[in-house]
């Protein structure tokens, strides 16, 4: 599967903004292991949800030390034991100022990812990953400097099975709410 970037997305013609796809971005460090399960597990619950035609989600990573990678044999392998696609075709890449600007919601997997995407755009569209599961701490806006780090999700990269097993956990735990979200956004838009 060959996976276009919302950037390569056929674009309509109409100037109006309600038919534009809601463009979402997962990002972790390499683009190997995080950040594609969640673009996985978001296209997925986007289809479930009806909005497959209506969401574009793509990922990248902070770092370009993994470019043109293909998805971690072990993260593909957690995938799959969970009925989900593997990732075939995908290709690590870092991340660009234009990448954060042209997407809606941009999620980092840390507090530290989240900042380097905040010093490429601002604040205004990156929010943690997690910070959709509701049963995640909640951060408060005026604690976020000191507290979004209870947000992360560790990197399996390090670990074993059960790293990977316990991060594809955290991300379908807040993906439900993410795409609440993005249909609440796109109501919104046809208001």
């Amino acid at each position: 599967m060959t996976t276009p970037t919302p950037d390569d997305a056929p674009r309509t013609a109409t100037p109006d903004p309600s038919q534009r796809p809601y463009r979402v971005m997962t990002v972790c460090t390499g683009n190997i292991c995080r950040s594609p399960m969640a673009e996985i597990v978001l296209r997925d619950r986007f289809e479930a949800a009806g909005l497959g035609g209506r969401v574009v989600v793509d990922s990248t990573g902070i770092s370009s030390e993994e470019h043109g990678n293909p998805v971690d044999r072990r993260a593909r392998r957690v995938l799959a034991e969970h009925g989900y696609d593997t990732g075939e075709g995908h290709h690590a890449r870092q991340v660009r100022p234009s990448d954060v600007v042209s997407r809606d919601l941009v999620l980092p997997m840390t507090s530290q990812h989240a900042r380097a995407l905040r010093r490429l755009h601002g604040d205004g569209n990156v929010r943690m990953y997690r910070s959709f599961d509701p049963t995640a701490p909640v951060v408060a806006p005026e604690r976020v400097e000191r507290d979004e780090h209870l947000l992360d999700i560790d990197d399996p990269w390090y670990g074993g099975m059960q790293d990977f097993e316990d991060c594809l956990a955290q991300v379908e735990a807040a993906a439900d709410g993410i795409v609440e979200h993005v249909r609440h956004e796109l109501a919104r838009r046809q208001a």
